[in-house]
C-alpha cells in the first residue's frame, strides 16, 4: 500500500490506501498519454513546416528557383526513382554512399572502442599518445578529403578513409572518457575479490562505459554519412554527394533537397536500428522513466 503523488503533465493525487498496482497502472497510462501527445506535436510541426514551405513557394513569398518546394522535391525523387539520374540509377548511387559510410562506420567504431578502452585502462600509454591524438583531432576533417582522394583516388577507399576518421575520434573520445568515469569503488571491490585486470575490464569497466559508447554510436553514423558525402562532393564518380554536386552546378534546388532528404531518411533509420540494438544489449540498465514536468 502506498500514498504518493505522480506527475504526468498535471499532478495526480492518490488517496491513502491506493494499491501499488493502481499507482503503476496510472503511471503507465500517463506515460502513454504523454508519448501520444509528443508524437502529435512532432507530426503537427512537420506538417506545418512543409505546408508553409509549399505555400510560400506557390505564393512567391520565397523564390522557387532557389528554395524549390516540397512538391518539387517529391517530383524529383519520383523522377530519379523511375527514370534514374544523370549518373545512373538512384539506388546504385545511394548504395555507393551507404557502402562507404557503413564500412567507415564499423571500422571507425570498432577501432575507436578498442583504442579508447585500451588507452583508458593504461594511463602510461595514454600520456604518451595523447599529444598525437590531440594534434590529429585538431585537423578539420573536411580538409582531409582532397588529401585522401589524391592518395587513394576517386574510388571507395578515399571515402571510407574519411568516414573512418569522422567516426573514430567521436567513438574513441566517449569510450576513453567512459572508462575513466568507471566507478572506482566497484573496481576496488572486484580487485579485493581477486579479479584480474582483464576480468575487471570485462565485467566492470566495459559495462560502465557502454552508455558513453552507445551515445557516440548514435551520432557517429551521421558523421560517417557526412564523411562519405563530403568525399563524393570533392571528387567521385557515383554517390549521393556526387548528385548534390551536380545539382549545385546546374542550380537544381529540387535535386539538392531531394538528395538531402534521402540522407535524412537513411540516417534516421540507422538511428532507429541503433536504438533497438542498444535496448537489447543494455537490458541490465534500470528503465528510465520519462521526465513529465
Amino acid at each position: 500500500m502506498a500514498n504518493t503523488t505522480l506527475e504526468a503533465g498535471s499532478a495526480t493525487m492518490f488517496r491513502p490506501g491506493t494499491s501499488d498496482t493502481e499507482i503503476e497502472a496510472s503511471a503507465l497510462k500517463a506515460m502513454r498519454r504523454r508519448k501520444t501527445l509528443v508524437r502529435f506535436w512532432q507530426i503537427a510541426i512537420l506538417v506545418f513546416v512543409i505546408g508553409m514551405w509549399e505555400l510560400s513557394s506557390n505564393m512567391q513569398w520565397i523564390d522557387p528557383f532557389f528554395y524549390s518546394s516540397p512538391s518539387g522535391v517529391v517530383q524529383r525523387l519520383y523522377e530519379w526513382a523511375t527514370e534514374g539520374t544523370t549518373e545512373g540509377s538512384l539506388w546504385y548511387n545511394l548504395w555507393v554512399t551507404m557502402e562507404e559510410a557503413l564500412i567507415g562506420f564499423f571500422a571507425g567504431s570498432i577501432t575507436g572502442v578498442f583504442v579508447g578502452i585500451g588507452l583508458g585502462r593504461n594511463r602510461f600509454l595514454s600520456d604518451i599518445f595523447s599529444v598525437y591524438i590531440k594534434a590529429i583531432n585538431s585537423i578539420p576533417r573536411v580538409v582531409l578529403a582532397p588529401i585522401f582522394i589524391m592518395i587513394m583516388g576517386l574510388g571507395l577507399p578515399s571515402k571510407v578513409a574519411l568516414a573512418f576518421i569522422m567516426v573514430f575520434f567521436v567513438v574513441f573520445a566517449n569510450a576513453f572518457q567512459g572508462v575513466r568515469e568507471a566507478d572506482r569503488n566497484m573496481i576496488a571491490n572486484a580487485r579485493i575479490l581477486g579479479a584480474s585486470d582483464w576480468q575487471v575490464t570485462r565485467t566492470v569497466v566495459i559495462p560502465s562505459a557502454m552508455s558513453w559508447i552507445f551515445a557516440s554510436l548514435h551520432v557517429s553514423f551521421g558523421f560517417a554519412i557526412i564523411g562519405a558525402i563530403v568525399g563524393e562532393f570533392v571528387g567521385a564518380r557515383f554517390g549521393i554527394g556526387q548528385l548534390i554536386s551536380i545539382a549545385k552546378g546546374t542550380f537544381d534546388a529540387a535535386g539538392m533537397f531531394a538528395a538531402i532528404l534521402l540522407v535524412m531518411v537513411v540516417t534516421l533509420f540507422a538511428e532507429y536500428i541503433m536504438t533497438l540494438i542498444e535496448n537489447r544489449l543494455a537490458k541490465w540498465r534500470p528503465q528510465q522513466h520519462l521526465d513529465t514536468q
